[in-house]
């Protein structure tokens, strides 16, 4: 059973459930129609006795009855399907109908004392294998005083007989219609599940090398929403298997190039004998691809405990204000060799909730890119606003400018710019791609607007801290 297949176990399932209905239904029915055939029997027979104590009150003198001969005196006792008795407070036969067919029965000690204390009683009476018979005895009063006990009874035979042809049509048909509903359910549970084969030969085709099959269905149900889902998954799969080939392709290329001009600065100084300051020069620019490669790594790693939910952001109130303003103390130091200037335009107090490092950190890149990518003797200008419910933080430079096509990239990881590159030599790639995952960890947004040759503008959105 465990190792059925779906099919198998639906069907299985619901032949066994079927079975159990028709099961509890048939012995439900059988009780039912029981019940109601003897509950018509009862009436039958209590209307009979009731008829005949009315007639035999009229024939009656005293206690006394006068004929001798029921079903000529009263016609109307000699029913087809009933016998009638008569019987002295003492429990004897006095008189009886002449379609008793079986042997005398007598009247049982219950239903004289029930008689005795004015009460009719119904039973059911056997002998050995012959028919049952239901038999009513009713006591017959005049006065306070039991004078006779008038019985009715009938066979039981009629009854047995329809109960006995339920029971062979029970026993007959329900075994027919649980076959024939397993063989719906087969047939039904095939259909449902044929989709579901689709789908997992879709997927069979399905490799890290082919990701572009898709689950072709065009029904809205449960397996047309299941198809759409693992649709929805194979593309997402897609993209990130392409982003993590991209992502390995770039950083194998950025970490090959301070590799190969390590490995050669070295090499050529170790061909033929140099003078101190030749390896002390040697020495310092292998350490600049050292550090490079450092911070490479470092944010890589970085990026990559961000990705698996491993690096934690507080959230505390952080004056974004001082922050701005102490970041832009720092960006006068590092665009003092290329006389970039920082300023402040417009700087509003403002309070958001975050982690004031990382807030830090977002801000410093940013400026730290503006510096590098403006001209000589540029500006950088830093502005803090309010807008609705958010805190608005733009960083605009008058450098070299992004194009339109390429505008849509600068957030991907190692992704640089060909006017990057050749402005400057030393970029990793990766600052943007930081920045715009703090951004997004503060619940903000990260924005840019650009014209080529003529400057940038970098747009950062965090929602305010709410008044208590």
């Amino acid at each position: 059973m465990r190792n059925a297949s779906i099919r198998v176990r639906l069907t299985i399932w619901y032949g066994g459930g079927l079975a159990l209905i028709m099961i509890i239904f048939a012995g439900a029915l059988y009780l039912v129609m029981s019940r109601a055939l003897e509950n018509q029997i009862d009436r039958s027979l209590d209307e009979a006795a009731v008829a005949a104590a009315r007639s035999l009150e009229e024939h009656r003198f005293g206690p006394f009855l006068l004929l001798d001969d029921l079903a000529q005196a009263f016609p109307e006792l000699a029913l087809i399907d009933k016998f009638f008795q008569i019987f002295a407070p003492q429990g004897q036969v006095t008189l009886q109908s002449a379609n008793i067919k079986t042997r005398d029965i007598p009247l049982s000690q219950t239903a004289l004392e029930s008689a005795l204390q004015g009460r009719a009683t119904f039973e059911t009476v056997r002998f050995h294998d012959e028919i049952p018979i239901r038999l009513l005895s009713y006591p017959i009063r005049h006065g306070e005083t039991l004078v006779n006990i008038l019985r009715v009874g009938t066979s039981l035979s009629p009854m047995e007989e329809m109960l006995s042809r339920l029971v062979f049509f029970l026993l007959i048909g329900s075994p027919l219609a649980v076959a024939v509903s397993v063989l719906g359910g087969w047939f039904l549970a095939s259909r449902a599940l044929k989709p579901v084969d689709s789908i997992t030969l879709a997927a069979q085709r399905i490799t890290a090398e082919d990701l572009t099959q898709r689950i072709h269905t065009t029904a809205p149900d449960e397996i047309g929403r299941l198809a759409s889902t693992l649709n929805d998954m194979i593309a997402r799969l897609e993209t990130s298997i392409r982003q993590i080939r991209q992502f390995s392709a770039d950083a194998s290329h950025e970490l090959r190039t301070p590799l190969t001009i390590t490995k050669g600065e070295t090499e050529l100084a170790l061909r033929k004998p140099r003078s101190p300051d030749v390896y002390r020069e040697v020495l310092e620019s292998n350490l600049e691809e050292i550090d490079r490669m450092s911070r490479i790594v470092e944010e890589l790693l970085f990026l990559s405990r961000a990705d698996l939910g491993q690096v934690k952001v507080a959230s505390l109130p952080v004056q974004l204000d001082t922050l701005v303003q102490e970041v832009q103390m720092q960006a006068m130091m590092l665009g003092k060799d290329r006389a970039v200037e920082t300023i402040l335009e417009h700087v509003e107090p403002l309070q958001v909730v975050g982690d004031e490092w990382r807030l830090r950190e977002l801000i410093l890149n940013l400026v730290d890119n503006a510096v590098k990518y403006s001209s000589r003797q540029g500006t950088v200008a830093l502005s803090l606003t309010k807008t609705h419910d958010t805190a608005e933080l733009a960083v605009k430079d008058d450098g070299i400018g992004i194009a339109p096509e390429e505008q849509p990239f600068i957030f991907d990881r190692f992704y640089r710019t060909d006017a990057a590159r050749s402005h400057v030599q030393h970029g990793t790639g990766l600052g943007l791609s930081i920045c715009k995952w703090i951004a997004e960890s503060h619940h903000g947004t990260i924005e840019v607007t650009s014209t080529f040759g003529e400057g940038s503008c970098f747009t950062v959105s965090l929602p305010l801290l709410s008044p208590a």
